[in-house]
C-alpha cells in the first residue's frame, strides 16, 4: 500500500473520530519487520522473518478512554473501527469517577528517522549465516563447551501518526543486535558465559554496521575459556563488602530499580498488575534522598543509538530529556498527557508507546541512563582495597515496590588493593534500592560509558513488549550483601 494511501485513511479515520464527538483522538498506522537468526551446537534454526501492519485508533470521548484496532486497510474498517473505540470510551466514562484532562502539545509534523550504515535486510542472508557459523566453531574449539549458540536480530518499525489536533509525522526506526554465549562443563560443574552481553547480546537503534564491529568470531576463544574457568572457580564468598559493577549490569539495575518504578502511571495505581506499584510516591517527589549525590539519572528519547530514541512519542510529543534523580534527590517521574497533569505538569515528557498497532500506547522507559561521573573502571578499581567485581546479568529479583532486590551475575573478580585477582562463579548481590544507592561511591566517566538494549522491556495487561535502553558506566558500592547463588 502506497504512502498516500496510507495518508488518506489516516486521514479519514480522523475525520470519522470528530464526527464521533470524540475531544480528542489519534491514528497509527505501525508496520513491523523482524528478522531472527539462531544457530546452536553448529545447526542453523529456521531462520524467522516476520512482519504486520494495521492501525490502532485511540478516541477521548466523555471523559475516557477508548481504543480499537484493525489489520484491514479499508475505509469501512476504519470507519467500523472508530465506532468500536468510541463505544469502548462510553462503556468506560459509565464507571470513571471523574474525567480525565490532556495536557497540551503543539501542532506537530515532520519526519524522523533512525541513521544507520548499512541495511541490515539488505544483507545477504549467507553473509549472516557465516558470521553466526565461524563464531559458533570459535567456540566450540574449547574442549569443555558443551553447548554454543550465536544470533542476530533486527527490526524496522515504521509509525505514521495523525491526530485531531493536525499533528501528522511519519517515522522509520531500524534496529539491530547480536550475541554469542557458551555453556562449559568441567567434572560434572557447569557455567555459562556470554558477550557482549546475556539474553542474545546487544541491540542498537543501527544496521548491519554494529553486529560487525561486535565481532563476534573474535571473542568466541575468550568466552569459552572463562565459561571453562568459571567451572574451576570457588564460589563467591558471603558477606558485606565494597562492590564495583560492570557497565551492563549496571543498565539492568538502572532498569529495575529507577526506570519501572519512575513510570508515573505504575505510581498512580492505573497499571500495576504486572509488575506492582512504586516506593517513589508523589509525596517524595523533590524530597526522597534516592542515592548518593553522584547518582543522576535521566529520561532521554534523544541519546543517540538508543532503543528508546524518536521524533515523537505515540502520542505526538517531541523527543526530549527528562531528569529523574538529580544528584541523588528524586526529581521527576515518566509521564504522560493524561498523567503530567495530575502532579501539576504543564506537559508531558512524552514517554508514551506502543508494542504495535494492536495495542493501546503506556507510559514506557525510553532511555534512562546513569549519567557519566569520572575516572575509567581502572582508577575506580583502584581505591578499593578488597572487594568483588560483577558482570554480566544471569537472573534477577525485585518486589512489587521496586525496593528490595537481588541479582545474579555470570562472573565475578575479587578486588585485592586495586587489582582484579581471583575468578568466581555464581556471584548474587543483594539490596534495599534508596540504600543501595546511597552508597554510590563512584561512577564512571563518559569514556566507560556506553548503552546497554534490551528488547523484552515487559508490562501492561495484556502484556506488551518494548525495546528500551539504558546508558550506564561501571559504578562502585559500598557495605553491598553479596553472596552465592545456586
Amino acid at each position: 500500500m502506497t504512502q498516500e494511501k496510507i495518508e488518506a485513511l489516516l486521514d479519514f479515520a480522523v475525520a470519522r473520530i470528530r464526527e464521533a464527538g470524540a475531544g480528542y483522538g489519534d491514528v497509527r498506522h505501525v508496520r513491523t519487520r523482524r528478522e531472527m537468526l539462531l544457530s546452536r551446537d553448529g545447526v542453523l534454526d529456521p531462520a524467522i522473518r516476520t512482519g504486520d501492519a494495521g492501525f490502532g485508533v485511540r478516541v477521548l470521548l466523555d471523559g475516557a478512554w477508548g481504543f480499537a484496532a484493525t489489520l484491514h486497510p479499508t475505509e469501512e474498517a476504519l470507519a467500523a473501527t472508530v465506532k468500536r473505540a468510541a463505544e469502548v470510551a462510553r462503556a468506560s466514562a459509565s464507571v470513571r469517577t471523574e474525567p480525565l484532562v490532556l495536557a497540551p502539545v503543539e501542532k506537530v509534523s515532520g519526519t524522523y528517522r533512525s541513521p544507520f550504515e548499512e541495511d541490515p535486510f539488505a544483507v545477504p542472508l549467507a553473509e549472516k549465516v557465516a558470521i553466526l557459523a565461524e563464531a559458533t566453531e570459535a567456540m566450540r574449539t574449547n574442549a569443555h563447551a558443551v553447548a554454543v549458540e550465536a544470533s542476530m536480530d533486527f527490526f524496522r518499525i515504521q509509525k505514521r501518526f495523525h491526530s485531531t489536533e493536525g499533528s501528522a509525522v511519519f517515522q522509520d526506526i531500524v534496529e539491530s543486535g547480536a550475541g554469542i554465549a557458551v555453556t562449559a562443563e568441567v567434572d560434572g560443574e557447569v557455567q555459562r558465559r556470554s558477550y557482549p552481553n546475556s539474553f542474545r547480546g546487544n541491540f542498537l537503534a543501527a544496521g548491519f554496521e554494529y553486529v560487525r564491529s561486535l565481532d563476534l568470531p573474535g571473542h568466541g576463544a575468550r568466552i569459552a575459556a572463562e565459561a571453562e574457568a568459571l567451572c574451576r572457580a570457588p564460589d563467591c564468598p558471603a558477606g558485606e563488602t565494597t562492590v564495583v559493577i560492570d557497565a551492563d549490569q549496571m543498565a539492568l539495575q538502572v532498569h529495575e530499580s529507577c526506570g519501572h518504578p519512575t513510570e508515573l502511571d505504575r505510581v498512580l495505581g492505573t497499571e500495576i498488575s504486572l509488575a506492582g506499584g512504586s516506593f517513589m510516591t508523589l509525596e517524595g517527589l523533590g524530597k526522597l534522598r534516592y542515592g548518593s549525590p553522584l547518582v543522576n539519572i535521566t529520561a532521554d528519547s534523544t541519546t543517540p543509538g538508543g532503543l528508546g530514541t524518536f521524533g515523537w512519542d505515540d502520542e505526538g510529543v517531541p523527543a526530549g530529556r527528562t531528569p529523574l534523580v538529580a544528584k541523588g534527590l528524586h526529581v521527576g517521574f515518566l509521564t504522560s498527557r493524561e498523567t503530567a497533569p495530575r502532579i501539576g505538569l504543564g506537559a508531558s515528557g512524552g514517554t508514551m508507546r506502543a508494542e504495535s498497532w494492536s495495542h493501546i500506547p503506556l507510559i514506557r522507559m525510553v532511555n534512562v541512563n546513569l549519567e557519566p561521573g569520572e575516572g575509567t573502571l581502572e582508577e575506580i578499581l583502584s581505591e578499593v582495597q578488597d572487594g568483588i567485581y560483577i558482570t554480566t546479568n544471569k537472573s534477577w529479583s525485585i518486589d512489587d515496590l521496586r525496593l528490595n532486590f537481588q541479582f545474579g551475575c555470570e562472573m565475578a573478580r575479587q578486588i585485592k588493593n586495586g587489582q582484579l585477582g581471583t575468578l568466581y562463579k555464581n556471584p548474587v548481590y543483594t539490596g534495599i534500592t534508596p540504600r543501595f544507592w546511597g552508597s554510590c561511591t563512584a561512577v564512571g566517566g563518559k569514556d566507560a560509558w556506553h548503552l546497554t538494549g534490551i528488547t523484552s522491556c515487559g508490562k501492561g495487561e495484556p502484556m506488551q513488549g518494548m525495546h528500551v535502553s539504558h546508558g550506564a558506566s561501571p559504578a562502585r558500592f559500598e557495605k553491598v550483601q553479596v553472596g552465592v547463588s545456586r
